[in-house]
């Protein structure tokens, strides 16, 4: 009889074992299924208007630019780019799934050649930069939340914080309608 109970008990906790992998697949699989929609939705090409926000979330200053992006590896890897004619800026963009990580990443870089990461987890909206040394000794940390999303428009929000996220103010809120 206690031979039977140690393998009962031993065959029981393998099944608890197999049985929580299996539901911590089952989660990553939704996460990483949820990153990759994220992907999906933003290919295409997109009008965009950009507010640009005093500290009590006014507008100052309101600019039109477009965004575009493709597939460079299906349901991995986005390639995007930004155009703001009125500044006469471009900037390059990067936008992908890292299962391994359980993060989606997005990476831009513009004429002054700084490489801004935007990191958050698969099945989530927003994103956070690391905190970010700038030129006059502040640290920097931007934060992107993407939010009414539909078929063919979604919503912005950038806000930025300069003593380690205690307080973040807000930076900019876009507005992307999908180009017919």
């Amino acid at each position: 009889m206690r031979r039977v109970t140690r393998r009962a008990a031993s065959l029981t906790a393998v099944c608890l074992v197999l049985a929580a992998v299996s539901c911590a697949s089952a989660q990553s699989v939704d996460s990483v299924a949820a990153g990759v929609e994220q992907l999906r939705h933003v290919v295409g090409a997109w009008d965009v208007v950009t507010g640009f926000l005093n500290a009590d979330g006014n507008v100052a200053q309101s600019v039109k630019g477009s965004y575009t992006f493709e597939w460079v590896v299906v349901d991995k890897v986005v390639r995007g780019r930004s155009d703001t004619p009125s500044f006469n800026r471009a900037a390059g963009i990067l936008f992908y799934v890292n299962e391994g990580k359980g993060i989606i990443e997005m990476v831009s870089v513009g004429a002054d050649g700084h490489l801004w990461v935007m990191t958050g987890p698969l099945d989530g909206e927003t994103r956070a930069t690391p905190p970010t040394k700038m030129p006059d000794g502040s640290t920097l940390q931007l934060r992107f939340t993407r939010y009414n999303v539909e078929r063919d428009r979604f919503e912005s929000r950038m806000e930025r914080t300069t003593d380690g996220g205690a307080t973040w103010l807000p930076g900019n809120h876009q507005v992307f309608l999908r180009k017919k």
